[in-house]
């Protein structure tokens, strides 16, 4: 039962996604809606980091598991860069930035892993970084006022900016390591993207 864990914690992220849109159909108060949305965000940021933390040391990582954790990753970040979008919050170039990365990148890394160089695009310091610069401003913009004297709309509007030019500097950096199999790839004659 307690190997079951990380991915339970891992679904009830996927099951988060929906009630976190949901919350801004709700009639009810702004300033409720926000602080529901902050600690439900906050919440499934948290169990990334458990479920990952548990299956490494309960060794019990699974393919699945390591296909649906990011996926769920993904998917709540677009689901929350959306939701501000529509309060006016986040600026649209950065939540299109940020949501066509993950996109891309992720269909990069699909496609390495077919060609067996899953490693050339695997997670590097500055992804990581661009991770944890989204999980913190995300909250702060979901809040969207100030707490203990802090404008937390102003701060986490910086810093989702920060998190924007992390997320082209990751995607650039992962595009440069899978170069010479893209470049393969478009080569004529090439069936496999091989150098």
């Amino acid at each position: 039962m307690i190997a079951k864990l990380p991915n339970w914690l891992t679904w009830a992220r996927v099951v988060a996604i929906p009630m976190l849109v949901g919350l801004f159909f709700l009639p009810i108060p702004s300033e409720l809606r926000d602080a529901l949305a902050t600690a439900l965000f906050v919440l499934a940021a948290a169990t990334d980091w458990l479920d990952g933390w548990l299956a490494r040391k309960l060794s019990v990582t699974t393919a699945f598991g390591a296909f649906l954790d990011p996926v769920a990753d993904k998917l709540i970040v677009a689901a929350a860069l959306v939701m501000l979008l529509t309060l006016g919050r986040v600026e649209a170039w950065i939540a299109f930035v940020i949501i066509g990365r993950e996109i891309t990148i992720s269909a990069l890394r699909e496609w390495m892993a077919e060609l067996g160089q899953r490693k050339s695009v695997a997670v590097h310091w500055v992804g990581k970084l661009k991770t944890v610069a989204q999980l913190v401003s995300i909250p702060m913009l979901l809040w969207g006022r100030p707490l203990l004297g802090v404008d937390m709309l102003m701060l986490g509007r910086w810093l989702v900016l920060v998190a924007a030019l992390l997320t082209i500097w990751s995607m650039f950096y992962y595009l440069s390591q899978a170069w010479p199999y893209l470049r393969g790839a478009m080569e004529p004659g090439s069936k496999d993207g091989s150098r």
